[in-house]
């Protein structure tokens, strides 16, 4: 969520057609007589090459290569950061030519796009029989299968949750131990701590980054019985009465004045150093905030609840993160697929994932000892079982584009008086033809 990809519609789509018509059939559907079983070791010798974006995980995956490599000394990952802006479009052109890593971390959101375009290696009889893969995030796993063939595992997941000062909810006359349960609530709790002043503020709402909202807003939504974006042509998006209620709700907000008008430009550059700040009492983010926000602030006392809907009780998060997949053109699938069995194995899991406070990426290793240890993220894992991952081919167009209607719409609800019936039929009208192009 962090840095969701920003890349110019036009080029990433010329650069998808020039690969799928570049590719030739150097690779047919295994079978599974005709693939090796999956360990967690070298299947050849040599270096792997890896790609993967930067403004992701970066901790978190240079933690798991160095791992690998630790365990694999004849066979290193070398692991190489694609700057966030590029790697879409560096990713099919390098399809197109042949000039591809072994494997790949790649933003879920746009798994789909790529495994349409049949330019990742299909998986399904290497991996689909996997005993990790029945605990494995459904959201990474739902946008890794295109057509009931399976792309890809998970790498790392971000989920968003309600992050809440506790300092502030005390000195607000709010019990520290209980987060908001619904909207209502959290308006209810936003006002009294930002009239403590100080340039105390009781909620954050990013102004100008689409995809801080979908992982944010959009659960309030979800959690509202709405949905958002079409899933492709001829579905309708923003469909329910939990659209207008969310916007409506944010705009109450702003009006309020429990929001900093500094956010108004928040593009997602300092997204995930507002909490830290100390003068948010409330803020949707992700589980990466737990470290960052005690790096910035030791002292602040906070908690993590869910990101609640209308009714009580009711609540949803966004599973984001990254998958790995295989490029077509990829010379060392059996090699990548292990990385990937090496990835989901419990002690990975466990030791490298849990140790650093990272989710697991497999819901069954959630109880270990780490996360026993460390109770903020036995909060935050409990947004894995309320999450969800939109599921779309035009995501970019329709959600995450810095000019599409998805911030256009948020946009005009915060910071205007236009009525909000047309604020969203306008929004579904770019939508749905973005969904039928």
């Amino acid at each position: 969520m962090r840095s969701r990809l920003r890349w110019p519609v036009l080029v990433a789509a010329a650069a998808l057609m020039l690969a799928a018509c570049g590719q030739g059939t150097d690779e047919a559907p295994s079978t599974a007589g005709q693939v090796p079983a999956a360990t967690t070791a070298c299947a050849s010798s040599g270096e792997l090459t890896m790609w993967e974006r930067s403004g992701g995980n970066k901790q978190m995956v240079d933690m798991l290569v160095e791992a690998w490599n630790t365990k694999n000394p004849n066979c290193k990952v070398k692991l190489t950061y694609i700057p966030h802006t590029e790697m879409v479009g560096k990713i099919a052109q390098g399809i197109a030519s042949g000039e591809v890593p072994d494997l790949m971390g790649m933003d879920l959101i746009y798994a789909p796009q790529f495994e349409k375009a049949q330019q990742l290696v299909d998986l399904t009889d290497r991996i689909s029989s996997w005993p990790e893969l029945k605990t494995a995030s459904k959201g990474h796993m739902t946008v890794a299968t295109w057509e009931n063939r399976l792309y890809g595992v998970p790498l790392y997941a971000d989920v968003s949750a309600l992050f809440y000062n506790k300092d502030l909810f005390k000195q607000a006359g709010l019990d520290p131990d209980k987060p908001p349960t619904s909207m209502a609530e959290m308006r209810e709790y936003a006002d009294k701590i930002t009239a403590l002043g100080g340039d105390n503020k009781g909620y954050y709402l990013p102004g100008n980054c689409a995809g801080c909202n979908i992982f944010t807003v959009g659960p309030l939504m979800w959690a509202s019985d709405a949905k958002i974006e079409a899933a492709g042509p001829g579905d309708e998006p923003l469909v329910g009465d939990g659209v207008k209620q969310v916007l409506q709700f944010t705009r109450d907000m702003v009006k309020a004045g429990n929001v900093h008008e500094g956010d108004r430009t928040e593009n997602g550059e300092t997204f995930h150093l507002q909490f830290g700040s100390g003068k948010v009492g409330m803020m949707g983010t992700g589980n990466f905030n737990i470290t960052l926000a005690r790096q910035q602030n030791a002292k602040m006392k906070f908690g993590i609840g869910l990101l609640p809907g209308m009714a009580p009780n009711s609540s949803a998060s966004f599973i984001g993160g990254d998958l790995v997949v295989v490029p077509k053109g990829s010379k060392r699938v059996d090699d990548a697929v292990n990385v990937m069995k090496f990835l989901l194995s419990d002690e990975v899991q466990v030791e490298v994932y849990a140790k650093a406070l990272n989710l697991t990426t497999r819901t069954d290793m959630v109880d270990n000892k780490y996360f026993q240890a460390e109770p903020l993220v036995q909060d935050v894992a409990k947004a894995l079982t309320v999450g969800r991952t939109p599921y779309t081919t035009t995501f970019f167009e329709q959600i995450n584009s810095p000019q599409g209607p998805w911030l256009k719409m948020l946009q005009r609800a915060y910071y205007s008086d236009d009525n909000l019936d047309t604020v969203i039929a306008d929004a579904k009208t770019e939508m749905k033809a973005i969904a039928s192009e």
